[in-house]
């Protein structure tokens, strides 16, 4: 037999008064607004106080506290990063020696070398992945191939054997290189390689001992770099998977081998929020305590604003 309904009462509601309350937004922290003629620090401090414009103080205000305190400060970044020209950001950070270290993902010696060659990159894959051309350019996979086999030769990483070889070819745009402004300020630039991720992996010059030996000696690089992050800032721009796992596995190396990794602030940059950067990046290395922050937005925007603000800051 089906059972009857009737409206709740709600005379007996319980209530409290609203200045009781927890409230989770002030108007204390709303964002102010923009007087003509203000500079980069007015609108970083106009910004509302709340979620991302929290957020992206606190992140300038840890890279300027680590940076003088003299602490790590890594960027690790994907290759849409260099195409979305950036290139010359990072590069005039590395020099005021904000960043000491950057890792790439194996694209971004691709692009990186294309722009220090001819000043463009970036292929049309879709013209041309009907036809079989894509990726076959010979020029980028041939100067790549010799710089991997002489940084085979010589014991070094890939990204150190990627930027002298641009150094010493004098490649017409290299003042443009992320690779190439490494090897000339003794900056370690890691490059961090999945075997059939990129165009080079395909031609007959390739050789994948040597690319093996040569990036493995970059994780290994890498990871000594991840063991002085302790109140340092370990920022990841637009890299999805490969990065945030290496990060994970170079984390859990030095704490096995008894670094001292607990404090520091990891950053998540890209245009969505993925799972596994905020899980490898964001959370679980800083569940022993730090910070992680997950800024959703173009790069090309969110990291020349970072930069001109923490550029402000330490410039007094």
């Amino acid at each position: 037999m089906p059972r009857s309904f009737k409206p709740i009462d709600l005379s007996q509601l319980r209530t409290y008064p609203l200045s009781e309350r927890k409230s989770k937004v002030s108007s204390d922290d709303f964002a102010k607004t923009w007087v003509k003629g203000s500079c980069i620090n007015d609108f970083l401090d106009n910004l509302p106080n709340i979620l991302a414009g929290r957020h992206i103080n606190a992140v300038i205000s840890s890279i300027v506290s680590a940076f003088k305190k003299k602490k790590t400060i890594v960027i690790a970044m994907g290759a849409h990063v260099i195409k979305t020209g950036l290139n010359p950001i990072i590069i005039d950070l590395m020099e005021r020696g904000v960043v000491t270290a950057v890792a790439m993902n194996g694209a971004c010696i691709i692009h990186d070398l294309e722009i220090a060659m001819t000043g463009k990159t970036s292929e049309d894959v879709a013209a041309s992945i009907g036809n079989g051309s894509f990726g076959m350019a010979h020029e980028t996979c041939s100067f790549l191939c010799e710089a991997i086999k002489k940084a085979g030769k010589k014991s070094i990483g890939l990204g150190d054997g990627v930027g002298r070889f641009i150094n010493e070819n004098k490649l017409p745009l290299m003042d443009k290189s992320i690779l190439a402004a490494g090897s000339r300020l003794g900056i370690p630039v890691t490059v961090h390689v999945a075997i059939g991720t990129d165009i080079i992996h395909m031609h007959p010059e390739f050789d994948p001992k040597e690319t093996g030996g040569a990036t493995h000696r970059d994780f290994r690089t890498f990871a000594s770099i991840i063991a002085t992050i302790e109140g340092g800032v370990y920022m990841n721009v637009g890299s999805a998977v490969i990065l945030p796992e290496v990060f994970l596995k170079a984390v859990t190396l030095v704490r096995n081998l008894g670094y001292n990794l607990e404090n520091f602030t990891s950053v998540n940059m890209d245009f969505i929020r993925h799972y596994r950067p905020m899980t490898n990046v964001v959370n679980r290395p800083t569940a022993k305590g730090g910070q992680g922050f997950n800024l959703v937005g173009h790069h090309e925007i969110m990291l020349p604003l970072i930069a001109a603000g923490v550029i402000e800051k330490i410039s007094g």
